[in-house]
């Protein structure tokens, strides 16, 4: 194989991928002014589906062309040399391979979402301002994307180094090494997200005593399920859409409820969403996506170390001098379809799982409540409640609200 040919075989998957993605949003797009199913008619009223059908065209078009952009935009980085221009940059200050890469995945990241940010900044401020969704200031946005690269340079600057360094230490048996380094991270990850990094962007507060608490501590005691840490998050101060979440293992186990979700639902409702989520832990399926997650990088890395030395990856990307984090580029554009394939998978699990938390949520609260707040919850988000199949298929995690309430009600 000649490294034009990798080449047009990368040029090839970047088009092939977003051509099936359009093809998809447009099959999607169809359907978005069908007649509501009899289930599902009482989630919005005449002016609201009409505002929700508004919501959905409007991200539509805006996602052709975010699309249409990135794509051309990457299409024209390839074919102008983008990544050796740049590694060309990056080895210009240094000629140690570590800080080479770190330099050149920091230009390439900042870069990037300098780039896009004006089309975040028009998605918040504009369209979710003009549906009613948008809360977050400007001062907050930017300060946002602050933190998110000082994190990024922070703990992906320092996994990579550590990864580089497990390549030049032990050649194609790095992957074991950084497979260890990610199985760890990911595990000290899911145990202490909520409390190292979720504080950096939002205030949370436990859940006062009080009714609400009451009653959720006694489903919870009903269930056998030891429940201390309850904490309610001011999701309020960057949108309305509301959420609640499971995080951490043993004495960091903890349920963390949006400010939205508790004003948005009743206490009857409320609880029967942590119902469902406990239904998830009970289920093991927590634990089930953290191992496949560990399992699934590890595999990845292991074909990356097949493929990492060969500098076919590098000179694909017209780079003459081979190197680490050239040909993870490279690899990474060409995994693409076996990502999409995981993924696919992963979603079968993450559905099939859906119905098992509602099943254990029905069976050990009520239906009723979890159907009526699913309803308020898609209501509140302008969802779609009419999505294409196939669309459904590729890219839902979870089943549609239809799907749902029949698998409830049965």
């Amino acid at each position: 194989m000649t490294a034009q040919l990798l080449f047009n075989i990368i040029i090839a998957i970047i088009i092939i991928n977003f051509i099936v993605d359009k093809i998809l949003d447009a099959l999607n797009a169809k359907h978005y002014n069908d007649k509501l199913p009899e289930d599902l008619k009482d989630v919005y009223d005449a002016d609201e589906y009409k505002k929700s059908q508004n919501y959905k065209a409007t991200n539509y078009k805006f996602g052709i062309l975010t699309s249409t952009f990135s794509i051309l935009l990457t299409l024209g980085f390839l074919y102008a040399d983008g990544f050796a221009y740049i590694d060309q940059i990056a080895r210009s200050y240094s000629d140690n391979p570590i800080v080479i890469a770190l330099i050149f995945f920091g230009i390439i990241m900042i870069g990037s979402d300098i780039l896009t940010t004006p089309f975040s900044y028009y998605s918040t401020f504009v369209i979710e301002e003009k549906f009613g969704f948008n809360k977050t200031t400007k001062k907050l946005f930017f300060l946002d994307k602050l933190k998110g690269w000082l994190m990024m340079a922070l703990i992906g600057g320092g996994i990579l180094a550590l990864i580089i360094w497990f390549y030049q230490l032990t050649g194609s048996q790095f992957w074991l090494y950084a497979w260890a380094l990610v199985a760890v991270f990911t595990l000290f990850m899911n145990m202490f997200y909520s409390k190292l990094i979720v504080p950096l962007f939002n205030k949370q507060t436990p859940l006062e005593a009080g009714s609400l608490r009451d009653h959720i501590s006694k489903y919870a005691e009903t269930v056998g399920f030891k429940l201390d840490k309850i904490f309610v998050i001011d999701g309020s101060k960057r949108s309305t859409k509301a959420n609640a979440y499971f995080s951490g293992f043993g004495s960091e186990k903890r349920v963390t409820l949006y400010d939205t979700l508790i004003n948005d639902l009743d206490e009857d409702e409320i609880v029967a969403v942590l119902a469902h989520e406990v239904g998830h832990y009970k289920k093991k399926h927590i634990i089930f996506n953290l191992f496949a997650s560990i399992l699934l990088t590890g595999l990845t890395l292991y074909i990356l170390s097949l493929f990492i030395s060969n500098p076919l990856l590098s000179n694909a990307l017209g780079v003459e001098i081979p190197s680490f984090h050239i040909g993870l580029i490279a690899f990474g554009l060409l995994y693409s379809p076996i990502s999409e394939i995981t993924g696919l998978i992963m979603n079968l699990f993450s559905r099939k799982f859906e119905y098992q938390a509602d099943d254990f949520a029905k069976n050990t609260y009520k239906a009723e409540p979890l159907i009526t707040s699913l309803k308020k919850l898609s209501k509140n988000s302008l969802s779609n409640l009419t999505p294409h199949p196939a669309y459904v298929f590729m890219h839902y995690s979870h089943p549609t609200l239809l799907q749902r309430i029949r698998n409830l009600r049965k």
